[in-house]
C-alpha cells in the first residue's frame, strides 16, 4: 500500500485542497481498488461497506489500546488548553448542503466534518494534534484509487515530538493495515471483478 506524492494528490480536483488550505498535509496513501463498473462513489461504497471501511487488525488495536491508555495517563485525549475551532467552521452554505452527513456526527475517535459524494473529512481534537483524516475515492481506467490523507496542525510544542514518536507506526504498521483492510471491505461489498 504506497505512500504517494503529495504532487499527484493535489492535481485531484478535489474540494479539501481548497477547504484545508493552509493546513500542513502530513502524508498521502492510496490503494487500487478492482473496477467492477463505473460510477460506484465513495459514498456508496461507504453505506454498503459500514461508515469505516476499515477493520483494525489485532496489532492495530493493540496500538491503540496502548496509546489511548498512555493518553487518558496523561491527559492526552482531553481539549487542548487553548480553544481550537474546528474545520467545521469553514463550511459554506454549498459544503453544507453537499454534505450527506451532518458536521461534528461523532465516527469512532473522530468527527466528520463534511462527507460529499466523493470525499469524506474527519477531524480530532486534543492535546496532541488538531488532525483530520481525508479520503476520497476516484474513478481511473482501470481501476478505482482510495486516497488517504492526514492534516496535522499543532496546538502545541508538543505536536511535532508527538508525530515523529508514532510516525513509524503509522508508517509501517497502521495506515498499511487500514489499506489492506479496505481493499479486503471492497471485495466483501462489490466483489473482486
Amino acid at each position: 500500500m504506497p505512500r504517494i506524492s503529495v504532487l499527484e494528490f493535489e492535481r485531484l480536483p478535489l474540494r479539501v485542497h481548497a477547504f484545508l488550505a493552509g493546513v500542513p498535509l502530513h502524508d498521502v496513501w492510496a490503494v487500487d481498488l478492482p473496477r467492477i463498473r463505473p460510477g460506484i462513489t465513495l459514498d456508496e461504497f461507504l453505506r454498503k461497506g459500514g461508515p469505516r471501511p476499515y477493520r483494525l487488525s489485532p496489532v492495530v488495536r493493540a496500538l491503540l489500546s496502548i496509546r489511548l491508555c498512555i493518553g487518558s495517563l496523561l491527559g492526552w485525549d482531553r481539549e487542548p488548553t487553548k480553544t481550537w475551532e474546528s474545520f467545521a467552521k469553514r463550511l459554506t452554505t454549498t459544503d453544507h448542503s453537499k454534505s450527506v452527513v451532518p458536521a461534528s456526527t461523532r465516527e469512532g475517535l473522530f468527527r466528520v466534518v463534511y462527507r460529499f459524494e466523493n470525499e469524506q473529512l474527519l477531524e480530532v481534537i486534543n492535546r496532541t494534534a488538531h488532525a483530520a483524516a481525508f479520503s476520497t475515492l476516484v474513478e481511473m481506467a482501470n481501476t478505482y484509487r482510495f486516497y488517504f490523507a492526514v492534516y496535522v496542525c499543532n496546538v502545541s510544542s508538543f505536536t511535532p515530538i508527538y508525530m515523529a514518536l508514532i510516525d513509524p507506526f503509522r508508517k509501517l504498521i497502521v495506515y498499511p493495515s487500514l489499506l489492506r483492510s479496505v481493499r479486503a471491505s471492497w471485495n466483501e461489498a462489490f466483489g473482486r471483478g
